[in-house]
């Protein structure tokens, strides 16, 4: 007697656990994907407001310089200004590593851009330099808004 309840009750908890693995899998998925999503909506602040600091200090020209906070979020694997290989352009691009793989978060600033941002893609907060400069350090013979960490 004792047995056979114990078995019933083995039985009933197993099929309990079928029912709701699935479901657990599919909450886990589900935070996956937001968390994926909430680094890419982060990365998009981030490079508009370091697009919309470098057009102010652009448009005033040498020796303008202003110093802004961001938040960076997890997952980013790596940061461009100016072009992919760091030179002067006119992109701010964050890359974020996303379920789908890695995902290009880019902002257009319409004065030419460069910087080195590449020891801050650990999550956290950081203090940035924006300062417009006659001879860009990555290419003298133009002038640019060059974007560099404290």
């Amino acid at each position: 007697m004792k047995a056979q309840s114990s078995l019933e009750l083995l039985i009933t908890l197993s099929f309990g656990l079928i029912i709701l693995l699935p479901i657990v899998v599919l909450a886990f998925i589900q935070i996956s994907n937001s968390t994926s999503t909430l680094s890419t909506t982060e990365a998009q602040a981030v490079v508009n407001k370091l697009a919309s600091v470098a057009m102010a200090v652009g448009s005033q020209g040498p020796p303008a310089k202003q110093l802004t906070a961001l938040q960076m979020p997890n997952n980013v694997k790596a940061i461009y200004v100016g072009t992919l290989s760091n030179g002067v352009g006119h992109q701010i691009i964050i890359v974020v590593n996303t379920n789908a793989g890695p995902s290009y978060i880019t902002a257009y600033s319409a004065v030419n851009v460069s910087g080195n941002l590449v020891s801050i893609t650990s999550p956290g907060s950081y203090y940035i330099n924006v300062s417009s400069q006659n001879a860009c350090p990555s290419d003298t013979a133009i002038p640019c808004v060059y974007i560099y960490p404290t």
